[in-house]
C-alpha cells in the first residue's frame, strides 16, 4: 500500500495531536508532535533560566543550542512516543502552562526552527507519517500528499485545555487559559521566520461544534482517498 505524508497544522489546543495520533495508530504511520519539540527546547531554556517572566535571553539559548538533544522514544504502557530532553523523559513537564507561555517565543528563534525542521525532515524521508504542527504543510513537508489546517474559536480551545489541566490537578484558572491561548495566536501567527498560516492546498477543518471521532473519521477518509488515489 503506497504511504503519504501527511501535515496537520492549526491554532493551539485545537485538538491535532490527540486526532493525529489516532490516525497514526490506524494507518500504521509514525506520529510527530513537532509543538512537543518546541515545547523541550522552552523547558532547556527555562532551566538555564535563559527564559522567565520579563527576561529572555535569545543569544544565550543560541549558544547552547549544540548541547539540546530532543528525541521521540515509544512508551510501552500507553503505545505512544514520548518526548526527551537530552535523555530525561519530560512528556509531562513540557505540558504545563508554564512552559506554553513561553513556547512561542522560543519557536520564533529562526536557529531553534532550523534546527528543529531538519530534525523533522529527517524522520520524513521515508513518508508513511503524520506531524502536526504549525509549519509542516508550510516549511516542513510543502509536498505532503495530504494537508490539513485545524482551527477553532479561542474560547472553545480555551475551555478545552482549562478541562485537560485540571483533569491533571493543574492549578489554573480558565481566564489565565484564555489569555495564554490568545497570546500564542498573535505569536505565532505575526512572527518572522514561518508564521501560522494555512498552506494553499490545506483543507481547512473548524472543530469548534466537531467532536474527536467525528474530526478522525474525517481524516482518515481525507488520507484513504490519498493513499488509495481517489482524489
Amino acid at each position: 500500500m503506497k504511504k503519504i505524508t501527511i501535515a496537520i497544522d492549526g491554532y493551539s489546543s485545537t485538538g491535532k495531536s490527540t486526532v493525529a495520533k489516532m490516525l497514526a495508530q490506524e494507518l500504521g504511520y509514525v506520529y510527530v508532535d513537532t509543538g512537543a519539540m518546541y515545547r523541550a527546547v522552552t523547558l532547556y531554556a527555562m532551566r538555564k533560566l535563559f527564559i522567565k517572566a520579563g527576561h529572555f535571553d535569545k543569544e544565550a539559548l543560541i549558544r547552547h543550542l549544540f548541547m539540546v538533544s530532543v528525541k521521540f522514544q515509544m512508551n510501552a504502557e500507553t503505545g505512544i512516543a514520548d518526548v526527551y530532553l537530552n535523555g530525561e523523559n519530560v512528556e509531562r513537564e513540557i505540558r504545563t502552562l508554564e512552559v506554553s507561555n513561553f513556547v512561542s517565543q522560543i519557536a520564533a528563534i529562526p536557529e531553534v526552527r532550523k534546527l528543529l525542521v531538519q530534525k523533522q525532515h529527517e524522520m520524513g524521508k521515508e513518508k508513511g507519517i503524520v506531524m502536526d504542527g504549525r509549519d509542516i504543510g508550510t516549511v516542513v513537508f510543502p509536498d505532503a500528499e495530504l494537508k490539513v489546517f485545524m482551527t477553532a474559536s479561542a474560547d472553545e480551545r480555551a475551555r478545552r485545555r482549562f478541562e485537560e489541566l485540571k483533569a491533571k490537578g493543574d492549578a489554573v484558572s480558565y481566564e489565565a487559559v484564555l489569555e495564554n491561548v490568545q497570546k500564542r495566536d498573535k505569536l505565532d501567527t505575526s512572527r518572522a521566520d514561518s508564521p501560522l498560516v494555512q498552506a494553499e492546498d490545506a483543507i481547512l477543518l473548524d472543530n469548534t461544534h466537531t467532536n474527536i471521532e467525528d474530526q478522525f473519521h474525517i481524516l482518515l477518509q481525507l488520507a484513504k482517498d490519498r493513499i488509495f488515489g481517489r482524489c
